[in-house]
C-alpha cells in the first residue's frame, strides 16, 4: 500500500512520513517545493499544489494525509470537492485531515463524499514557538500578545504518529480526534522552558492585539487565519487547553512535553 502525505516537509508532514516508513509502508511525499525535501531514498517525492488539483496524482494511493490549508498565507483550501472527486476516481480508500483550527469546507466536502475519513485536530504545535528563535538569538526576548493564554500544544512528532496510525489501522472512520500535549501552558511558561533549555534568561514583552494583528499581516497571514489566531489566543475555547488522551490511546505512547521539545530544539534558540 502507498500513502500520500501532503505538506510533507511541514510541521507534521515530515513526521507522518517518518512514522509511515517505520510501519513499513510506501510513501509518496507531496510538496510545493520538492527541492527542499530531505527524505530517505525509498520516499517518492512529488511536486504538487493542493490549490491546483490538476497538479495532483492520486493513482495507486490507498490513503491520504490531507492539509486543509494551502499557499504561503495559510488560507483555507476551496478545492475540497475537486480533491475528493479525484481521490474517489483513483480508488483512494481513506483521507485523514489536519485541520487549521476550525472545521471548514475541506472537511465538509470529504464528509459528503464516499471515502472513509478521520479528522485530526491539534490544539497547537509546540514547533510554532520556533518563530521566536530569531528574536531570542538576537535580543534575548519575545514579543507576543496574550501572554497568559493557555493551550495544550502538542509535539509535531506525536501528531505524525497519530496520523500514521489512523491511516494504516482500521477502526477510526468518522472520528474527530483532538490531539494535545500533556499539559496546558501559557506563552510565558513556554518561554521559561526555552530559557531553561538554553541556560539563558529571556524576556517576554506582551503586545497588544492591534500590534499582533499588524505583525501577522506583515508575515503574510490570510485575514481568516489572523481571526483564528486571535480567537484561539484572546479567549481560548476549552478545547484549546483541555488535555486529551488521544496520543496515548492511539499510539500507545505518552505525549512528549514542551520541556522535551525545547531541549531537542535548544540549538535553534542559541
Amino acid at each position: 500500500m502507498t500513502y500520500l502525505v501532503t505538506g510533507a516537509t511541514g510541521n507534521a508532514g515530515r513526521h507522518v512520513v517518518e512514522q509511515l516508513l517505520r510501519k513499513g509502508q510506501r510513501v509518496r511525499a507531496l510538496t510545493r517545493h520538492p527541492e527542499k525535501a530531505d527524505f530517505p531514498d525509498e520516499v517518492e517525492v512529488v511536486a504538487g499544489d493542493l490549490m491546483d488539483p490538476s497538479t495532483l496524482d492520486f493513482r495507486g494511493i490507498t490513503g491520504i494525509h490531507l492539509l486543509t490549508i494551502g499557499g504561503d498565507d495559510y488560507a483555507t483550501l476551496n478545492t475540497g470537492p475537486d480533491i475528493v472527486a479525484l481521490a474517489e476516481k483513483h480508488g483512494v480508500r481513506k483521507i485523514v485531515t489536519l485541520w487549521n483550527g476550525q472545521p471548514g469546507p475541506v472537511e465538509a466536502a470529504i464528509e459528503a463524499g464516499s471515502l472513509e475519513w478521520t479528522h485530526i485536530e491539534p490544539t497547537d504545535f509546540m514547533s510554532n514557538s520556533l518563530h521566536w528563535a530569531q528574536s531570542i538569538r538576537a535580543a534575548g526576548k519575545v514579543e507576543e500578545p496574550f501572554a497568559d493564554s493557555l493551550n495544550a500544544a502538542v509535539h509535531p512528532a506525536d501528531v505524525g504518529a497519530v496520523a500514521a496510525t489512523v491511516l494504516v489501522e482500521d477502526g477510526h472512520a468518522g472520528q474527530r480526534y483532538s490531539v494535545t500535549g500533556p499539559e496546558p501552558l501559557t506563552p510565558r511558561h513556554k518561554l521559561d522552558l526555552i530559557s531553561d533549555a538554553i541556560g539563558r534568561p529571556l524576556e517576554f514583552v506582551e503586545l497588544s492585539e492591534a500590534q499582533a494583528r499588524r505583525n501577522w499581516q506583515k508575515a503574510g497571514h490570510a485575514d481568516e487565519m489572523i481571526e483564528i489566531l486571535v480567537a484561539w489566543q484572546s479567549s481560548p475555547p476549552p478545547a484549546a487547553y483541555t488535555v486529551t488522551t488521544t496520543v496515548e490511546d492511539i499510539t500507545g505512547q505518552k505525549p512528549k512535553s514542551f520541556r522535551q521539545w525545547a531541549e531537542e530544539n535548544a540549538d535553534k534558540f542559541r
